[in-house]
């Protein structure tokens, strides 16, 4: 196997079929992907949640993880968010020509690892190569089944609910941000699959009227989007809010807002007030759930409306992110 990408390895011929298997298939390797063929073949039956999503992260490789558990993560928790549980998922990549082979493999064992914990299988694939662009992208496809008792929508969302987020918010951002910039610090990305928080809500009885994970756009971009589908208003309590000493530092010495940085392994959770309790206890039972707090409030007083109840007790209201605030983040 040769150590770089080379056009070659796009041609469809020997150095493809040589790629697939040192590379993809030794870890990847499945009963229904082993079969090779144009198209997988899988069992499933009722509610059927799709998303398809495309990763061009820079780097590709940060502290905390890569462009391969990112893709895994953010598939998964996408359809995670509509109380499905996944099961498959299909993965393009394209890659630029030079790129080291040891790189892909690294991203493509991150890959296997987090399916693994994730419980998905990769059942299909492809490879392109090109020139000039960035080292590695990877576009993924996932499928989940939704068990018939769970409607979890943003058209749900009820006077009297609580919100809640299920740990800090801003540690993917900061760190992809540092990694570009050469900045050394102790922050890693929170990339995650939440399939044990959102198992543990349900099998804990919680009436979850919806979910989001919080990624582009951060927290404030999230939270006012629901506003607005439902027709209420939600209110933060900025005292509330989880954002660690580190990222906070890091903010305060770059101008950078928490609420509008971006997460690949945290969500919101709104769930009605009287089960508020029980659903922090479940979720903080849960892996990657341990640091969920409630941190708002709904309310009909001023639909679509997102404001924040600051530290010394203003009122200020939210927006959805205007511009860019980091490209290629996921």
């Amino acid at each position: 196997m040769e150590e770089r990408i080379s056009m070659v390895h796009g041609s469809g011929g020997a150095a493809t079929s040589e790629l697939i298997s040192a590379v993809f298939a030794k870890e990847f390797a499945n009963d229904t992907l082993n079969q090779m063929e144009d198209s997988a073949v899988v069992v499933g039956s009722g509610k059927i949640a799709v998303t398809t999503d495309s990763f061009v992260v820079t780097p590709m490789c940060y502290p905390g993880g890569n462009i391969g558990r990112l893709c895994i993560c953010g598939t998964v928790n996408d359809l995670l968010m509509r109380g499905a549980k996944p099961k498959y998922i299909t993965c393009g990549f394209i890659l630029q020509e030079g790129m080291e082979v040891s790189v892909l493999q690294e991203i493509v064992h991150a890959m296997a690892e987090t399916a693994k914990e994730a419980g998905v299988t990769i059942v299909a694939g492809d490879t392109k190569v090109v020139t000039g662009a960035g080292e590695c992208y990877i576009n993924t496809t996932g499928v989940g089944f939704v068990p018939e008792e769970r409607d979890v929508s943003a058209v749900k969302v009820q006077e009297g609910d609580v919100v809640i987020v299920s740990g800090n918010v801003g540690d993917h951002h900061a760190a992809i941000l540092s990694s570009r910039m050469g900045i050394t610090n102790h922050i890693e990305s929170d990339n995650a699959p939440l399939g044990e928080i959102v198992e543990a809500l349900f099998t804990a009885g919680v009436e979850v009227h919806t979910m989001r994970d919080v990624t582009r756009g951060g927290l404030a971009t999230v939270l006012k989007e629901l506003a607005q589908a439902s027709g209420t208003t939600i209110t933060l309590e900025e005292k509330a809010l989880p954002v660690t000493p580190q990222v906070r530092d890091f903010c305060g010495l770059l101008g950078l807002d928490p609420l509008y940085m971006g997460n690949e392994g945290k969500l919101v959770a709104i769930v009605p007030a009287e089960q508020k309790e029980r659903a922090l206890e479940a979720m903080r039972s849960a892996k990657y759930g341990e640091g969920a707090v409630a941190i708002g409030t709904v309310t009909k007083e001023e639909p679509g409306k997102l404001y924040l109840v600051t530290g010394i007790g203003g009122l200020r209201n939210l927006e959805v992110l205007q511009g860019e605030g980091l490209p290629r983040i996921c």
